[in-house]
């Protein structure tokens, strides 16, 4: 929006608006789609004259994108306060992988949170690797043994909030501000809150990334990712992708846009829900711990009401005493969860995981834990009507309990 209205406009209305300005989308509603790997020039001073630009809105080739995914661009930098530009990507794990290559060179050392979404681990233990990375994991919730972890050649700390699988909330300004105090850049995963319930460069990160196939996209029908930052490490983020040929199909960027518009709507849904499925588990004699931020008492619920302003629909828990077969009777007598991997759509999903596979400092079980308390479910609660969902919950742990 023009004007000096525009500082004000709430993030609700960033949905709806952003990325419609009259050079992408013209006279219409929705940006068309661009589906262009060859742009023409004009004559020859013109394709001169192109080189010396690298700007969205301006055309050179294909892989540098035309107005679809310029337009995806535009909206997602306005919702991130903080940020100069976004880069997008072909998957989540690709922006990942994009942003980690941006900052890092042979001979530097990345900083891991332990409880990291487990392809950014396979990242830092493979291809970084091969490329003369070292990495190092860490407890996010230790900070002097995260502090102590730095050294001369610590270049980048990867971080997520919450933490994959376990849903532990760390202090990120906290973790970023020593990051940057060393002279480390500081990156975040953010799929989970998005940028509406968590301003991650605001909270002091340099780089924010952001799987728009989970939420943003919210139809389980494409796959893309992007990464958002302010000018200095933008333009490393946008070089780095293009020597890498990082671009991604003007019809996904067409359904991430359209996912985008109604994004709001969906995550207070699906938070609503699955904060009354939430309380519903930590009731069961049956279930030892729930694990969701967003839930009085459970752990990090501090932490998320400070520096949260939203949350979404996906979260776990923990069987008290149960093996693994008792975990699987209950989840496969489920009906409406479907047993999948990804989250963020309009479908509820249900999917065992075990912990320890994916833990190098983090205890699991944690501390005070009985033993036997490590079978976990992890649930992404779409938008089922919630009574329904816990119904067929109910069944699922009846089927458990009978085996």
């Amino acid at each position: 929006m023009a004007g000096g209205r525009d500082k004000d406009i709430k993030p609700a209305t960033r949905l709806v608006t952003g990325g419609r300005s009259g050079d992408f989308a013209g006279s219409v509603v929705n940006p068309p789609v661009w589906r262009a790997s060859t742009h023409l020039y004009a004559d020859c001073a013109a394709l001169r004259n192109g080189v010396k630009s690298n700007e969205d809105g301006r055309f050179f080739y294909g892989r540098r994108g035309a107005p679809t995914q310029w337009a995806l661009s535009e909206a997602l930098t306005e919702l991130e306060p903080g940020a100069q530009g976004t880069v997008l990507y072909p998957s989540g794990l690709a922006a990942l992988v994009g942003a980690l290559m941006a900052v890092l060179k042979a001979g530097d050392v990345l900083l891991v949170a332990d409880n990291a979404y487990d392809p950014t681990r396979n990242t830092a233990m493979g291809i970084l690797k091969r490329f003369g990375v070292e990495h190092r994991f860490f407890d996010p919730l230790d900070h002097a043994a995260y502090a102590a972890a730095f050294c001369e050649r610590t270049k980048a700390v990867m971080l997520e909030v919450p933490g994959s699988l376990t849903m532990e909330v760390c202090d990120l300004p906290a973790l970023a501000r020593i990051a940057r105090d060393r002279g480390a850049v500081s990156l975040v995963d953010n799929t989970w809150a998005t940028a509406l319930g968590f301003a991650a460069l605001e909270h002091g990160c340099d780089i924010v990334i952001t799987a728009l196939t989970k939420h943003v996209g919210g139809h389980s029908d494409l796959m893309m990712g992007a990464a958002s930052a302010g000018e200095q490490w933008y333009r490393r983020l946008r070089m780095a992708a293009q020597q890498l040929g990082h671009v991604v199909s003007p019809d996904d960027a067409s359904l991430a846009l359209r996912g985008l518009r109604t994004m709001g709507v969906r995550l207070e849904k699906e938070t609503a829900s699955a904060l009354a499925i939430a309380e519903w588990l930590a009731a069961r004699e049956d279930v030892a711990h729930v694990l969701c931020p967003m839930l009085p008492g459970s752990p990090g619920h501090d932490l998320w009401c400070r520096d949260f302003t939203g949350g979404c629909g996906l979260f776990s828990f923990v069987l008290k005493g149960r093996d693994d077969a008792a975990r699987c009777r209950l989840i496969d007598a489920l009906e409406l969860f479907g047993i999948g991997y990804s989250w963020g759509g309009f479908e509820s999903l249900a999917l065992p995981f075990d912990v320890e596979p994916v833990r190098s400092c983090m205890q699991w079980p944690k501390a005070g834990w009985g033993v036997e308390d490590r079978h976990a479910v992890r649930l992404s609660i779409g938008l089922e009507d919630t009574d329904d969902l816990i119904a067929d919950l109910e069944c699922g742990f009846a089927a458990m309990n009978e085996g």
